[in-house]
């Protein structure tokens, strides 16, 4: 928001204080001083600030707001508004009529009023008007258009003009009754942007009779828009819920000057004297105008309730000032407090002898200020924080990691020694991964993130397409994270899981074999593997539950299960068409697993039982041997451990050949023999014996060739 020092220094003296330092008070009390630079508006040079306010603070978005606010910084008092000194006689008739209407129960507003106004001869704006337009960075029309951005800017409300001429011609009716309404449903509405929209039965419309005028708060429809003709207008002043206004710009995916300010919240503490600020301004080039109440409304105001604010918790907040040159430690004193609280215009009532104020907050910032927080807060700002002495607590303890975390480090480290990657990825989709049984956020900030997930896996498949489309072919990994489910009816439930991914690229098991994708059954091993470090018994039931059907492949996807029956997770490849579709590769495999149930698993995990290690040392024999490749390992390593006795304590398969130098339907094996005894050093002649035994019965039962 572009102001000009010109402009505050009309409604607080400025003129003496240094630039520098109200930027500086400015800033430490909220609001940002972007830019500072002149300009020449006229013949005469003007200071600009460029000025930003935090979104809670509606009050200040204005030059009047901020005048206040600069007031109150700076401890200079607001010079006498000069539209409010001159008696005027509509100000009167609106203050009564608003006290005579029956209080609305519409929640939708809190103030709604329209003037008819008639006999205008001249729209242009006065030089003066333009020139502050210019300094806030609006290029004036010289028409009615000039006094609505006027008023917006110094006073914060947003008023609509139309055509009452229009508006009679149209309806051709004597009487025109105005009401705030819902739409029908699929009404199509044109606004003065001459674009159109498509309104919902939830959309707050402003009708005359049976007209259309405007998209209540947001938008006019082009019929009813004023021009440079116009001779008579309807002036419509009105205070709409920020939710409403903020719901409705959202669905139509439109947002105008006049909604952004609905949006932040305004209330109607200064409403009556800003409407004839309006009403006179516009008066003033045009002597016979006149103005007719035509409808107004309003809801019950809240009464005041009065905040308590104690010494002690201003003190054990914001805590010491910082030390000066005698080094004692002071704080702020209740003297500072109570001359805050009346620079912020705050009536308080104080009693000394427990040290505590009671607080009735203005009209103005009753939205922002509800609690003793908001209070304290205040003072501060106007103390300034950057008075006070800032430091860390002292820990005197550090926490333990829980089970929870434990768990979680295990596993990362087990996925971690496979290869893969921690992923992070938001917990809110889009509605194009939308479920039967997804839960949608009834007020998303935007629609790419409006509906709260189900599963991992639709993310991590759509984050897999998005590197491989940038070039980044080696992407695999797992995460961490929350899916939700259920609905209003029956709660909702948040639940923990685990997703991953491996394969879709050439990887080399053997160095001696060209890069090969991964099989089904190797990338299922890899994953047996990591429950294997784990310690969790599993089974594969050959099952897919429907809401997998759609991203795994059909013929190859299990369901993994505890020995109890109890199902932890998925595992498969796949589906081709959604590999298709994303650009990836068929040999991709997909996991997810329920961390929860992963969790108490391994809490139930007895301990391992170690055994106490040989001292003695091992002796390690190599056999290799051309054998039917009919017959497999496993029959082998069987026959082995009989003949081997008790010293036998291992049966590797360190190597399998196939080639020229191997008879057709043969292959070569290399078994590797570890002996060691608990209680005695064994001798290299009882192991040959045992070797030979060992070789005889293979040549016997299998019919081997024995390799030197």
């Amino acid at each position: 928001m572009q102001i000009s020092l010109n402009w505050i220094n009309e409604l607080v003296d400025v003129e003496n204080t240094d630039l520098n330092t109200l930027i500086e008070k400015l800033t430490l009390g909220g609001f940002e001083v972007e830019d500072t630079f002149e300009l020449l508006i006229g013949n005469k040079k003007e200071t600009i600030f460029d000025i930003s306010a935090t979104a809670n603070r509606a009050d200040s978005v204005s030059v009047k707001g901020i005048s206040k606010e600069i007031g109150a910084l700076i401890n200079i008092p607001e010079r006498k508004n000069v539209y409010s000194s001159n008696y005027f006689e509509p100000e009167k008739v609106i203050d009564n009529a608003f006290a005579k209407i029956e209080k609305s129960n519409n929640n939708h507003y809190s103030t709604f009023i329209t003037i008819s106004i008639e006999n205008i001869t001249s729209i242009e704006s006065p030089n003066w008007l333009k020139q502050r337009l210019i300094s806030s960075g609006i290029e004036p029309s010289n028409n009615l258009l000039d006094f609505q951005k006027y008023i917006l800017l110094e006073t914060g409300y947003p008023f609509e003009f139309y055509d009452l001429d229009k508006i009679k011609a149209k309806l051709n009716q004597p009487e025109i009754k105005l009401t705030l309404t819902k739409s029908n449903s699929n009404e199509f509405f044109q606004g003065e942007n001459q674009l159109n929209y498509k309104l919902n039965e939830n959309t707050l419309i402003l009708k005359a009779n049976n007209l259309t005028l405007s998209i209540a708060g947001i938008l006019v429809n082009s019929e009813f828009n004023y021009d440079n003709e116009t001779k008579s207008l309807l002036i419509e002043g009105s205070i709409f819920d920020s939710k409403k206004i903020r719901q409705t710009s959202r669905e139509l995916g439109l947002r105008t000057d006049r909604s952004a300010r609905y949006e932040k919240g305004l209330n109607n503490h200064n409403f009556t004297e800003t409407l004839c600020h309006l009403l006179k301004l516009l008066k003033f080039n045009n002597k016979n105008l006149t103005c007719k109440i035509n409808t107004i409304s309003q809801i019950p105001k809240k009464p005041h309730q009065s905040i308590s604010l104690t010494y002690k918790n201003i003190i054990e907040i914001l805590g010491p000032n910082k030390l000066k040159e005698n080094k004692q430690v002071n704080y702020i004193t209740v003297d500072q407090i109570s001359s805050y609280l009346q620079r912020l215009k705050f009536e308080s009532t104080f009693e000394p002898n427990i040290c505590k104020w009671d607080i009735v907050v203005p009209k103005s910032r009753v939205d922002d200020i509800t609690r003793e927080i908001d209070l304290i807060e205040e003072i501060g700002r106007l103390h300034g924080f950057n008075n006070f002495i800032s430091y860390l607590p002292n820990i005197n303890q550090i926490g333990n990691e829980d089970f929870s975390y434990q768990m979680r480090k295990k596993l990362i480290t087990c996925f971690l020694s496979e290869g893969l990657n921690e992923l992070i990825q938001y917990s809110l989709v889009n509605k194009k991964t939308k479920k039967k049984n997804s839960i949608q956020l009834i007020n998303p900030l935007v629609t790419d993130y409006a509906i709260l997930r189900n599963s991992l896996l639709p993310d991590l498949i759509k984050t897999i397409s998005e590197n491989l489309r940038q070039g980044n072919a080696n992407l695999e990994g797992f995460e961490f994270g929350h899916v939700f489910s259920g609905n209003i009816k029956t709660g909702y439930v948040e639940t923990e899981y685990i997703a991953g991914n491996f394969g879709g690229i050439p990887t080399k098991l053997n160095w001696v074999d060209d890069a090969t994708f991964l099989s089904w059954f190797e990338a299922k091993g890899k994953l047996e593997d990591i429950f294997l470090k784990l310690r969790i018994p599993i089974y594969w039931k050959n099952t897919i539950p429907d809401f997998y059907k759609e991203m795994l492949h059909p013929y190859r996807t299990t369901e993994i299960c505890l020995l109890n029956g109890k199902s932890i997770g998925i595992f498969g490849q796949i589906h081709p068409i959604i590999a298709k579709q994303s650009n990836i590769n068929m040999s991709l495999y997909l996991f997810e697993l329920n961390f929860e149930i992963l969790k108490d698993e391994l809490k139930s995990n007895k301990l391992p039982l170690y055994k106490q290690y040989s001292l003695y040392p091992k002796i390690i024999k190599d056999l290799s041997f051309i054998i039917d490749q009919q017959i497999s390992f496993s029959e082998i390593k069987e026959v082995i451990l009989k003949i081997g006795t008790n010293v036998l304590q291992e049966v590797n398969l360190l190597d399998e050949y196939q080639g020229k130098t191997i008879p057709e339907n043969s292959r070569s094996l290399c078994i590797q023999l570890i002996f060691q005894s608990k209680n005695k050093t064994l001798r290299t002649k009882e192991i040959e014996t045992i070797v030979n035994l060992i070789q005889s019965t293979l040549i016997k039962d299998f019919n081997i060739i024995q390799r030197f």
